[in-house]
């Protein structure tokens, strides 16, 4: 099979975790026989610095022009720090998502063994946990228009704005993967609040009725937040709008340990976005101590949703796993013992594929 990808390292750690990521699916393409060719494009706050635009028009025809895209991360202390900057790396993300379509981020939260003990919560509470996060991503406050201050600066405001079309969409999306995992959809919601939330609910129960096989649950989003802590095993697969999501699969990522373990999938209409969840770490960027499990994990991703490859997904997690019992991971996680460099976990990884 031929299999084209965009590398868009980006800021930061970027461009070390996914040159591991990058490794690992070379090594995947050679072991399964399928030919790979990729090219490299520049985004955030290195695209502002080289052409004064965080997404240039290059690197969106590259991601067009492609079959996936593998993100790292994007964000500089240079523009977080200067609240005056009109042009911010996250401009560009907001970018990449409303032109490719990116309408659907997806976060599984699953639990490894080796960092239960690291979760903050009680290891009885976490060990098995297992579920899906869909979050949409290209409508709600983020995108909504008007937006903006008054003349004298006293007030600001920004807008909620979602259509039937794009809630359909994602909740469609729900079940379809509740279908393949435990039948059970949980949505989120402000509903006794929110306008845009009441639409949420009523498009939701109108689908749910071409769904009988799966149990769907309504929640709000506050209690939703309280449940995540108090029973993270009761979800399967939950779906939520934009803002809400941005919160909740963040508070859902520390259950599992480290936040440096986890990988999401943007689905889109052209073209999907495959990058791990956490930030650019600019503190350890060019030190090769960063975990590039993430990222690595989202190159599983990457093999299973965007080219429907499930078995060199599944080698890519067997040899993930394998690293961790052999303890050869990052000082993020490596509480005694040794701590290996970035470059070190991922050629591991590529020597377990290569023997397998």
């Amino acid at each position: 099979m031929k299999l084209k990808i965009a590398v868009l390292a980006g800021d930061g750690i970027g461009p070390e975790i996914v040159a591991q990521a990058l490794n690992v699916t070379k090594a995947i393409a050679k072991k399964f026989g399928h030919k790979l060719s990729h090219q490299a494009a520049i985004v955030g706050a290195c695209a502002i610095d080289a052409v004064g635009d965080p997404y240039p028009e290059a690197t969106h025809a590259l991601c067009m022009d492609s079959d996936a895209v593998l993100f790292g991360a994007i964000g500089s202390p240079k523009y977080d720090n200067d609240p005056s900057a009109k042009v911010r790396p996250e401009q560009g993300l907001l970018a990449m998502r409303k032109k490719l379509g990116l309408y659907a981020n997806i976060r599984p939260v699953t639990t490894f063994p080796s960092l239960i003990h690291q979760s903050p919560l009680r290891a009885d509470l976490v060990e098995g946990a297992d579920f899906m996060c869909i979050r949409e991503l290209t409508g709600g406050i983020y995108f909504g228009r008007p937006q903006g201050r008054s003349e004298d600066g006293t007030t600001a405001y920004d807008t909620c704005v979602y259509t039937v079309e794009e809630i359909e969409r994602i909740i469609r999306l729900a079940y379809s993967y509740a279908l393949k995992r435990n039948k059970k959809v949980t949505v989120v919601d402000k509903a006794n609040v929110l306008c845009t939330s009441r639409l949420w609910r009523q498009v939701a129960q109108q689908l749910e009725k071409e769904y009988p096989e799966v149990t769907t649950e309504y929640m709000f989003v506050d209690n939703a937040a309280m449940q995540i802590i108090q029973w993270p095993k009761r979800f399967d697969v939950m779906v939520t709008e934009n803002m809400f999501g941005d919160i909740l699969t963040d508070e859902a990522s520390v259950i599992t340990g480290s936040l440096g373990m986890l990988p999401s999938a943007s689905i889109g209409i052209h073209t999907s976005v495959f990058e791990p969840i956490h930030g650019s770490y600019p503190q350890a960027a060019g030190k090769d101590i960063a975990n590039p499990l993430a990222t690595i994990l989202s190159a599983a991703l990457m093999f299973e949703y965007a080219f429907n490859l499930q078995a060199e997904g599944q080698l890519i997690r067997e040899a993930v796993d394998a690293s961790m019992a052999a303890k050869v991971i990052t000082e993020d996680i490596a509480e005694s013992g040794k701590a290996y460099k970035t470059s070190e976990v991922g050629q591991w990884i590529v020597d377990y594929i290569q023997k397998k």
